[in-house]
């Protein structure tokens, strides 16, 4: 695995060799990998086997299936976008430093764990499972390489808004 120290102390040139060393391991290579098939796994079931459950759904089931098929497909689309950035940096498409900018790091965000009801598909809970596990690896993966040790993450205002609306909604 390579290293993946990037310290306050750290100089931006070493920030910059690791971030380069990780988009060229064999440990991105997996990651990507991984995180595409997902994506490729998940819309095919929520095409067809995950369309044909959720229409045998109670109407409340239907509605938490419908959200929570949204929060899984937000969380993979942020996989993603996460890990083509990196591969932009291993083919030299951008540099380390624009690949560190705010806007394409991702944002730790906790999520509800637990189903929103009883009733749900396992399928649909172990595609959310499985994207979970991803995006926290991730999540961990672009704090050592992009923030020095210390540094809080950079507030989202988009996200914001959306931790205000929850609370004001109840949820």
């Amino acid at each position: 695995m390579p290293e993946l120290t990037a310290g306050a102390d750290q100089s931006s040139a070493d920030r910059a060799a690791a971030v380069r060393d990780f988009a060229r391991s064999e440990l991105f290579d997996r990651t990507f990998r991984e995180g595409m098939e997902l994506v490729e796994e998940t819309a095919a079931y929520l095409d067809g086997d995950g369309r044909r459950e959720s229409k045998m759904l109670s109407r409340a089931a239907a509605l938490a299936y419908a959200a929570e098929s949204m929060r899984l497909t937000t969380r993979l689309m942020q996989i993603a976008s996460w890990l083509l950035v990196q591969r932009a940096v291993r083919e030299g498409d951008m540099t380390p430093e624009a690949a560190g900018e705010s806007r394409y790091r991702l944002n730790e965000r906790k999520i509800e764990r637990e189903p929103s009801h009883a009733e749900l598909p396992i399928a649909l809970i172990e595609y959310l499972v499985r994207a979970d596990k991803l995006f926290e690896r991730t999540v961990y993966l672009d704090r050592r390489m992009y923030m020095g040790e210390g540094e809080p993450p950079a507030a989202n205002p988009v996200l914001s808004q959306m931790d205000r609306l929850q609370a004001a909604f109840g949820r």
